[in-house]
């Protein structure tokens, strides 16, 4: 098996994403959601690759396996979004979704960012656990940020003081 690495995404990775967030979301999750209603994923470079945000894809091969993103929302807050591991690379000993987060946190201190956001779905079950042990806290729509990017299928949202 070869290494993960984690980058920063570039041009040409559009349909190695595509490919691993749908399927996760459609069939794993039967999330009535499609590439087209996610408009983010069109304009990487203009959604997520502005101020203090980027977007990082985990590659093994030349194969994405993972993803996160970070969005930078102003006032020194920003939206963890779009976080994604392929079913082959969950867990131990891969670890990759710690990895990505870590990668995430580093560059948000390092921008200065006090506090990350996040929404997600009631269905992300494993994706709740793994929040909560990384330290985040759950919190109601309502102490969202006004300029929080809210999904129509997120449903359960959380915090974390940076």
């Amino acid at each position: 098996m070869a290494d993960v690495v984690i980058r920063p995404y570039r041009p040409g990775d559009e349909s190695g994403i595509a490919d691993l967030i749908v399927p996760i979301q459609r069939e794993e999750f039967d999330i009535p959601i499609t590439y087209a209603e996610q408009p983010d994923l069109r304009d990487i470079p203009g959604f997520y690759q502005q101020g203090a945000g980027e977007f990082w894809v985990a590659v093994e091969g030349d194969r994405i396996v993972g993803t996160i993103a970070l969005k930078d929302i102003g006032d020194g807050a920003a939206a963890l979004r779009k976080m994604f591991v392929a079913a082959s690379h969950r867990g131990v000993p891969h670890r990759l979704a710690a990895r990505l987060l870590a990668v995430l946190l580093a560059h948000a201190r390092d921008r200065a960012l006090r506090a990350v956001y996040l929404g997600t779905t009631a269905k992300f079950l494993a994706a709740h656990r793994f929040y909560e042990k990384s330290g985040f806290s759950q919190i109601t729509p309502d102490e969202l940020p006004p300029s929080f990017p809210r999904m129509a299928v997120d449903t359960r949202f959380y915090f974390l003081t940076l």
